[in-house]
C-alpha cells in the first residue's frame, strides 16, 4: 500500500573515511565495544528509551478522543532547515493549536530500538520537541517496526530502509516486543496521549487465501493497547487504520450492498474491519485513511461526487462501532501520479477538492482527521503542501492549504454542531456547503465564476472558488 514517501534515515549513518593505521586501529576498537556478541551495533544507541524526554507540555484534548482537524509530519518538516523558516512556520502552528501526527519509524523518524533493549530516539525526539513548541495535540502512529522484528538483522547499521523491509510487519513472536517499545516511547512522552496502532495494516496480508491478515493485526493490536493502557490508563488507543478502499462494482471484490455512485467497497476491507471490531480488547476511537476515488484510480461520478464516498464509510464505521470518535488518519481525493505525486490539479482546484473533502467526512460523523503533508526538502514549489520548505530563511510561508486545513479545525472542530442552511435552488448542484450557528463554508464545484445565494446571503464565487461566512 506504498502511496506515501518516508525517510530512509539511511544517509544517517554515512561514516567519515578513516585515515591513518593509528585511526583505524582506534576505529576497530570503539566497533568492538559497541557491538553485542550476535546484535549489531550499539553505537549511538541508549538502554534508557523510558527515560521521559525533555519538558512535557501540557497540550490541549488529553482527556478526550477527539482532537479535530490537523496534519501528519512525513519525511520532511519544519523542525529541521533554516532556523528563521522553522520559526515561522512554529508561529502559524503556535496561533492555530493543530493536532500533529508523527509515526515512530520512518517519515522522519530513525530506527528507534536497533538492537533490542537499545534505543535511539534522537529524530523522534525533535518531532515531538516540534509539536511541543507549537502547542497542538501530539499524536503518535505505531509504525513502522524495527529490523530485528520481522526477520532482519540487529544492529544501528543493518536497518533497511527499503520500502518493502518498512511495509513489513513484526513476526507473530515478536509482537510482544513491540508491545513494549510502544510502552517505552508512552513513558519517554508522557504528554502524548492519543496513538494509534500501526498503519494500514503494512504487512498484515495473507498471501495464501487472498485477503487480509487480520487475526494477525487484531493479535498486535490488542498486546499494543493493553501495554499502554498498563503504563497510563488514561493514554487513548485506536485502530485499525484500515484503508476504506473501493472498486468498480462489477470487481469480483465489491461489496453487494456497501456501494453507491462513487463505486463499491471492496469486501475483504469490510470483512477485515468487521473482524477487528469484533475481537478487539478495546478502543477509544477508530481510525480509518482512504481515497475518494477507486483502486483504478476512478472519480466517480467526478472528483466532487466521488467525495460521497468520504461520508458514506465515516456513516458506515460510526455504526459499526456505536459511535466511536472517527478519525480519517489520511485521506486523498486527487490521484497520484507513477512517482506519487499529486502535482496535476492547480492549488484552487486541490484546495476545493479538498474542502469538499473535510465536508463529506464531517458530514459522516468524522470529529478528527489528518493531512498528510506532501513537505519537499527545498525549493518554493511545493503542490498540496502546508507550507513552503524551510531550507532557507524565506521558507516556511503559509500556502493555501495550511488556510483550509487550519480554519475548518477552527470551525469546525470537535463539540461543533451542524446546522442546515438554505441554498438557492440553482445552486444546489454546483456548491457544497457546512455550516454551524457561527461559520458557513461554502465551496463552487465548477471551473468558473458563479453568483451563489447561500442562508441569504448573495456573492460571487471565483471557479473552484471556497469562502467563508460569518453568521
Amino acid at each position: 500500500m506504498g502511496r506515501h514517501g518516508w525517510n530512509s534515515g539511511a544517509l544517517r549513518w554515512r561514516l567519515t573515511a578513516l585515515l591513518g593505521v593509528g585511526v583505524a586501529a582506534l576505529a576497530l576498537i570503539v566497533t568492538l565495544v559497541n557491538t553485542l556478541p550476535g546484535g549489531g551495533s550499539t553505537a549511538g544507541t541508549s538502554r534508557d528509551g523510558d527515560k521521559v524526554h525533555g519538558t512535557p507540555a501540557t497540550p490541549p484534548d488529553t482527556d478526550r478522543p477527539e482532537v479535530g482537524w490537523g496534519f501528519t509530519h512525513t519525511q520532511y518538516s519544519a523542525d529541521e532547515g533554516s532556523d528563521t523558516a522553522t520559526e515561522r512556520v512554529e508561529g502559524l502552528l503556535g496561533k492555530s493549536r493543530l493536532p500533529q501526527d508523527q509515526a515512530i519509524m520512518g517519515w522522519g523518524a530513525d530506527n528507534p530500538e536497533p538492537v533490542k533493549g537499545r534505543y535511539d530516539f534522537g529524530a523522534l525526539d525533535r518531532r515531538i520537541d516540534f509539536m511541543r513548541t507549537a502547542g497542538g495535540t501530539p499524536v503518535i502512529t505505531l509504525c513502522c517496526s524495527p529490523d530485528w522484528m520481522k526477520g532482519g538483522k540487529s544492529g544501528v547499521d543493518n536497518t533497511n530502509w527499503s520500502q518493502a523491509s518498512l511495509e513489513t510487519a513484526p513476526k507473530p513472536d515478536h509482537y510482544a516486543d513491540y508491545a513494549a517499545l510502544a510502552a517505552t516511547v508512552a513513558k519517554r512522552y508522557p504528554d502524548v496521549t492519543h496513538f494509534i496502532v500501526w498503519n494500514e495494516f503494512k504487512g498484515f496480508w495473507n498471501d495464501s487465501e487472498q485477503r487480509w491478515d487480520y487475526e494477525g493485526y487484531t493479535q498486535l493490536y490488542n498486546l499494543v493497547y493493553k501495554a499502554l493502557k498498563k503504563v497510563n490508563p488514561k493514554i487513548m488507543v485506536g485502530g485499525p487504520y484500515l484503508v476504506m478502499d473501493s472498486v468498480d462494482p462489477r470487481d469480483a471484490n465489491a461489496s453487494r450492498t456497501f456501494r453507491g455512485s462513487w463505486g463499491a467497497m471492496d469486501q475483504r476491507i469490510i470483512d477485515a474491519f468487521d473482524y477487528w471490531n469484533e475481537h478487539k480488547a478495546g478502543a477509544d476511537f477508530v481510525v480509518v485513511d482512504g481515497s475518494s476515488y477507486t483502486n483504478d484510480d476512478d472519480l466517480l461520478p467526478n472528483e466532487f461526487g466521488a467525495t460521497d464516498k468520504l461520508t458514506a464509510v465515516s456513516r458506515w464505521v460510526r455504526e459499526q462501532t456505536h459511535d466511536l470518535p472517527l478519525w480519517w488518519a489520511e485521506y486523498y481525493v486527487e490521484p497520484a501520479d507513477g512517482n506519487d505525486d499529486r502535482k496535476g490539479w492547480s492549488e484552487t482546484h486541490r484546495v476545493a477538492v479538498q474542502a469538499t473533502g473535510m465536508i463529506a467526512m464531517a458530514k459522516g460523523g468524522a470529529t478528527s482527521g489528518f493531512y498528510w503533508n506532501p513537505e519537499a526538502e527545498k525549493g518554493t514549489e511545493c503542490a498540496g503542501c502546508l507550507w513552503t520548505p524551510t531550507d532557507g530563511s524565506d521558507g516556511g510561508r503559509q500556502l493555501p492549504m495550511y488556510d483550509l486545513v487550519s480554519r475548518f479545525d477552527a470551525a469546525f472542530g470537535p463539540g461543533a454542531t451542524f446546522e442546515t442552511v438554505p441554498v438557492a435552488a440553482d445552486d444546489v448542484p454546483n456548491v457544497r456547503v457546512l455550516a454551524t450557528d457561527r461559520t458557513v463554508l461554502v465551496v463552487n464545484t465548477l471551473d468558473r465564476q458563479i453568483s451563489a445565494k447561500v442562508d441569504g446571503k448573495t456573492f460571487d464565487m471565483a471557479a473552484y472558488g471556497v469562502k467563508w461566512l460569518t453568521r
